[in-house]
């Protein structure tokens, strides 16, 4: 029986959090745009090989959008990243106007102004952890500690959200962002309400903050639709948070994993956090699927013909962890020499909040390795509670201990 025949549902078996599926090493050996079915029963396409990955990444034929939305492919049954999003006859333009709202926001200099009131909350959280591992808990959970507080507290203070709402539209993410259906898309309704009441609120007070901003821009220009900008605010909201939430959780698993790149960070912090953090990014990329584009026209590639329409899932964890790009792929390795990951993306859809993802990741761990030197799990991986049922995936608990 052919591949094409079988369509393998997504998402598959993975040994452990750490390791991908097997499968993902024959599918770019001998099928990278591979025919699959998605978790919502759709046919799709699959691209595994980084080749063609970072090339769909950045071809302009391939977009968020479809051109008969009621007839898309569905990813998931989700409330987020399941389907077609944006406009097929506009999403161009709406994508060349979020990067020119946005980027300034998001630049390299600001986040540098940024990087003291990172710190400084990363100071605190550890702060905390220190002193309730001093009343003698034994163990601390870095999850609620550190791993989801900060990335909230930093992009609430970037967007203008009242931090004390963080719980709330944490659980909305979460229902969101879950394999559930009805309930994830009464969330992401229910998200939608929560943003629109925030950009009325700004709208009457206005702040210096990015919903300030988009509220202020989206009464300036005429084809710039209130939906547009309650979902570019939701999507920015959720982005925000969640994925650095599971990148902290992740790439503290790789290290505690590997006491030698943990024990060489340690002893030397500054000089080793760009590269441990690169790596982090290369390996540890949440969540079991990719991301969702829609063939705009018929593209051949990969051995495949991908028709206008056809949903395609590009597997970026697949792609970083391609060995005829990066040698000894699946080692955590911060001494390669190889660059050039696709972990924030390529081309016109590169991640806006690099720069962000980037300050945080190395104010947490370079100040866990200057602080707790000592630090190391509290339970086998085996233990760890992981969120199977959830796009991005991660952890929902990560007791530690020194």
């Amino acid at each position: 029986m052919t591949l094409a025949a079988q369509r393998p549902q997504l998402p598959f078996t993975r040994p452990n959090l750490l390791e991908l599926a097997p499968f993902y090493e024959v599918l770019r050996r001998e099928a990278p745009i591979a025919p699959v079915t998605t978790p919502a029963g759709d046919p799709a396409w699959l691209a595994t090989r980084y080749a063609e990955v970072r090339q769909l990444l950045g071809d302009k034929r391939f977009g968020r959008s479809h051109p008969e939305p009621e007839q898309a492919a569905r990813i998931s049954l989700a409330g987020i990243q399941d389907g077609p999003s944006g406009s097929y006859d506009s999403e161009a333009a709406e994508h060349a106007r979020m990067r020119r709202l946005l980027t300034p926001a998001f630049s390299a200099k600001r986040m540098r102004a940024l990087s003291g009131h990172v710190q400084e909350l990363v100071d605190g959280y550890v702060d905390e952890m220190l002193a309730e591992h001093d009343a003698g808990g034994g163990q601390v959970d870095l999850h609620a500690h550190l791993a989801f507080p900060l990335p909230v507290a930093v992009i609430c203070r970037l967007l203008g959200v009242p931090e004390a709402d963080g719980e709330y539209f944490r659980s909305l993410s979460d229902r969101m962002a879950t394999y559930s259906g009805q309930d994830a898309q009464d969330a992401r309704i229910e998200f939608g309400r929560y943003m629109a009441g925030l950009a009325e609120a700004k709208r009457a007070d206005p702040g210096e903050d990015v919903i300030t901003d988009l509220v202020r821009a989206q009464a300036e220009e005429e084809d710039f639709g209130y939906e547009e900008m309650v979902r570019l605010c939701v999507g920015l909201l959720f982005a925000g948070h969640e994925t650095t939430v599971n990148r902290i959780g992740l790439g503290t698993l790789f290290l505690m994993t590997r006491r030698d790149q943990w024990e060489s960070l340690a002893a030397d912090p500054d000089g080793r956090i760009d590269a441990v953090v690169e790596e982090m990014m290369r390996m540890g990329a949440p969540g079991d699927l990719g991301l969702l584009r829609y063939a705009h026209e018929d593209v051949e590639i990969g051995g495949a013909t991908i028709e206008r329409g056809d949903a395609v899932i590009l597997s970026i964890n697949a792609a970083n962890r391609d060995d005829t790009v990066f040698s000894d792929a699946e080692d955590f390795d911060p001494d390669r020499t190889e660059r050039g990951h696709v972990g924030f993306g390529h081309g016109p859809h590169f991640c806006i909040g690099a720069s962000l993802a980037r300050t945080e990741l190395r104010a947490v761990f370079t100040t866990l390795a200057r602080r707790i030197p000592q630090l190391r799990m509290a339970v086998e991986m085996d233990e760890l509670d992981i969120r199977t049922d959830h796009i991005t995936g991660g952890v929902r608990s990560l007791p530690v201990a020194w």
